[in-house]
């Protein structure tokens, strides 16, 4: 994980809209088919959300999947995207150790 990586993904608002929705993905989004991964939202769902164009949303998709704060799985035409909650607790982390003051020092 590269702090460095996902701030710079977390820098533009609408990559940083796209996580916080696929965090809560049935709050922001309709069912997906029988036919989606867990947690899994089709790149055709978050277009529409964004009203951006297709290649637009997939290099913010690009941006925050190298970040490691999404992952992708393809079935068969389609492409889900889902939060990895394990990345985002870890940088999380990973910042607060090196921004925030302990006493210890």
């Amino acid at each position: 994980m590269d702090i460095n990586t996902i701030l710079s993904a977390l820098a533009n608002p609408v990559r940083l809209d796209i996580l916080c929705w696929l965090k809560e993905p049935e709050r922001h989004f309709q069912p997906q088919k029988d036919v989606a991964p867990p947690g899994g939202i089709c790149v055709s769902h978050i277009r529409e959300k964004t009203g951006l164009s297709q290649p637009t949303v997939s290099l913010y998709l690009s941006t925050l999947s190298r970040a490691g704060l999404v992952s992708s799985q393809r079935v068969g035409q389609w492409t889900y995207y889902r939060y990895e909650h394990e990345v985002a607790e870890a940088f999380l982390s990973a910042l607060g150790e090196r921004l925030l003051v302990d006493g210890s020092q």
